[in-house]
Parts: structure tokens; sequence; C-alpha cells
């Protein structure tokens, strides 16, 4: 018998649709997802497959590029760098904004490359790498960067030169092509030391020129080297140093040629020893010569000194002596105070008279080929950095910044303008 009330064709069917419908949106489901069960399981594993393959096909290769790819003022000197773990490096090209390739080498263990030169200032350059891991599989990167600009980095030029042989009394000098503000990171930066052991100090005048010297003067036959680790030194806001760089010079015998103005002589002595006094005509009383302790910073077999340059005009604006070819000079101030060679004076002055502008003169001849000339024997018995030690002018001690002449200040002034 059948329950009428439970078997309504009507609704039978609608239910049967409804069964229907959900049957097919699980089918449909089913095509896309999977079920819960097995086929979701198995997409999964898929995938992890598909993960494992481009894992094994992946370097294990790292490579580092610096500086940072877009990095601005970067270093000249030491920025460039290219490193690798977990593998070797194969290849790496560098080159500038507009196509100039710059020259490097992968070091020993090809773990490393760095350019092989100075980078310039203001340019940007690309780097591109390649490396393989032990496996063989290759692994690339790149990157981009700009040095640093001359508005936005300093150099000091420093003398005396690398190489060189100077006098006991020439300073270690370095001027800045900015103005130095963060003056103690500077200094810090550069050290001078000498094979005497002797104590040696910086001295600032004003914000371009540091200079370095012991207490006394350098022994003689030692070694100082000068170091300059300025490499990315912020010197003042916003303006870094780029250099990198070791000099080294040597110190000669100890010469030291004392002037008197008064008696007209100069003794030269080297060693301690007096080993020749020369006639010399200093300055008039009207253009006195400075006093003080004088190193002699460049030398010149024959030059030009017109007094227009250095204050002595006519009244038509003329210097009041134009001598092309000065014989044997030997610079003592920045300001134009020189020793040098006198043939247009009468002979009789030198040892008795006082005639010139502001400088020593000392008899020679004209075109300076005479080599018995006390002119062309001082200049031959000379190299730079001899000091020449002027007395008893009448006239005001040189300023210790005009030419290299900071031994006319004690050691403890010299020292208190040090910033370290």
């Amino acid at each position: 018998m059948t329950d009428s009330r439970r078997r309504k064709p009507g609704r039978g069917r609608k239910g049967l649709a409804a069964v229907s419908a959900l049957v097919g949106g699980v089918l449909v489901l089913s095509a896309c997802n999977g079920d819960d069960g097995d086929k979701a399981s198995g997409g999964k594993e898929s995938q992890n497959q598909v993960d494992e393959a481009a894992a094994k096909k992946t370097s294990a290769a790292q490579i580092k590029i610096a500086p940072k790819n877009g990095s601005g003022n970067a270093s000249i000197n030491s920025a460039a760098k290219v490193t690798v773990s977990d593998g070797t490096l194969t290849a790496v090209t560098m080159k500038s904004a507009d196509g100039k390739a710059v020259a490097g080498q992968i070091s020993a263990d090809k773990k490393s490359w760095q350019p092989g030169a100075q980078l310039e200032r203001a340019t940007k350059y690309k780097i591109s790498a390649t490396a393989t891991d032990s496996e063989g599989r290759k692994a690339h990167e790149n990157s981009a960067f700009t040095t640093v600009s001359q508005a936005n980095s300093f150099i000091g030029n420093f003398t005396p030169e690398d190489g060189s042989t100077v006098g006991v009394g020439m300073p270690v000098s370095i001027n800045f092509d900015k103005g130095i503000t963060n003056k103690k990171e500077v200094q810090s930066a550069i050290k001078v030391s000498s094979t005497s052991g002797q104590e040696i100090s910086g001295h600032w005048f004003g914000n371009n020129r540091l200079d370095f010297r012991p207490e006394d003067y350098w022994k003689g036959n030692s070694t100082v080297t000068l170091k300059m680790s300025l490499d990315g030194v912020e010197g003042a806001d916003g303006v870094y140093g780029v250099q990198q760089k070791t000099v080294q010079f040597k110190i000669g015998r100890n010469q030291v040629s004392i002037v008197d103005a008064k008696t007209k002589t100069m003794k030269v002595t080297r060693d301690g020893k007096v080993i020749k006094t020369i006639p010399i005509s200093a300055g008039s009383p009207e253009n006195k010569t400075y006093n003080g302790k004088m190193v002699i910073s460049e030398m010149f077999k024959e030059t030009r000194m017109d007094g227009a340059t250095v204050g002595f005009k006519d009244g038509d604006g003329k210097g009041e002596y134009d001598i092309k070819d000065v014989p044997h000079a030997m610079r003592l101030s920045s300001s134009g105070t020189f020793i040098h060679g006198n043939y247009w004076g009468s002979p009789s002055i030198f040892g008795n008279a006082n005639t010139s502008h502001g400088c020593i003169g000392l008899e020679d001849a004209k075109g300076a080929g005479d080599k018995s000339k006390p002119g062309a024997w001082f200049f031959d018995n000379t190299i730079t950095g001899d000091v020449v030690d002027v007395r008893n002018t009448g006239d005001k001690t040189i300023a210790p910044d005009n030419g290299l002449n900071g031994w006319n200040m004690d050691w403890a002034q010299w020292k208190a303008g040090s910033a370290v």
C-alpha cells in the first residue's frame, strides 16, 4: 500500500531536479578542483614536483655587486667590486655609459673581481657578471651606479712628490681643492711617519691647507711616508674624499744656510759644518727682506721676474724692474721672495750693500752658464727643502703660511693647530 500523503508526483519531480542540479554542481566542482581526497592531494604533489625541478635548474651561485644598483656618489677607487658565494665567477664586464670598457681581473680563486684602474668622477657605470656553481649551472647579475661628482668630492694636492729626495726643512703640505670643515675626520685619515721615529704633528692653515712636520728639522737620510686614506671621508657637508694614496720621499743631507743681512754674508752649513761662506746683497732699507726660516720650494735655472707681479710698480703701472733671465732662482716664499743669482749689479755690492727689492742676491753671470759664480755654486749644491735662515734684516718674521715656512712657529703653537 502506498501512502498518498508521502508520495506526491509534483513534489517528487522537483526533488529529483534539485538532486540532479546538485549532482551536476558536484561534477563541475570536481572537474575544476578535484575531490577533497586523492585528486586534491595529487595536485599539491604536482606543484612540489615543479618547484623541485625548477630548483634543480637554478644555480646555487650567489653574485653580489657593489655599489648597490642605482647608487650615486660612489667612490672612484674602491666602491666597484663583484663577489660570489657558492660558486665561481666566469665573466665580468664593466662599461661606462658611453660604452667604454673598464679593464679588471677576476681573482685567482675566482671569488671576486675589481676594476684595474681608478674610475672617472661623475660617470655612470654598468656591471654584468656571470658565475657557475659546482654543477655548472649559471647565475647572472647586473647593476648600475654613478660615481661621485667633482662638485661633491675633494682631493688634496700634496708636496713633496713620491720618490723625491728633499732637504730637512721640507714639510708635508696638502692643499685641498674644497674647503674642509670636518677637519678632525680628514686629518685622522692622513698619516705621516718617519724612519727617524720623530713625533710628527699636523697644523691647519685655514680650511684648505694642512701641513705636517716634526718639532725640529727632519733627520738627515731618513725616509718619510705619507698615507692618505681619504676615500669616502666626508670633508664638508655632502663633499667626500676620493684619494687612496701612499707616498714616500727621502730626506737628504742636512743643509741649512744662514743669511746675515747685517754682515751681508751667507754661511752654508752641511751636517753641522760650514762648507762655504758667500757674499750676498739682501733687501734695501726701503724694501727689507723678511727674517725667518725659509724653505726652498722651487728651483729655476733661469726665470723672469717682473716687479709688477709683486706690487713694485712705476707711475705708469709697469714694474719697477722686469728681468727676463734671472739666473739660478730659488723660491723662498709664495709672495715672491727668492734667493737668486744677480748679473746686473756691480760685483762690489755683494758683501757690502743691501740693494734688492727684498730678495737675496748672489753674484752670477748672464745665461747661468758660469759654474765659478757663487749663484751657480749654490744652485748646484741645493735641493728643494733646504733651509735658508735669514737674520738681522730689520723686518718682521715671515708668516708661517707664506710658502713652506711653518718652522717659524714653536712646537706648542704648531700642535695647537692640529685637529686631532
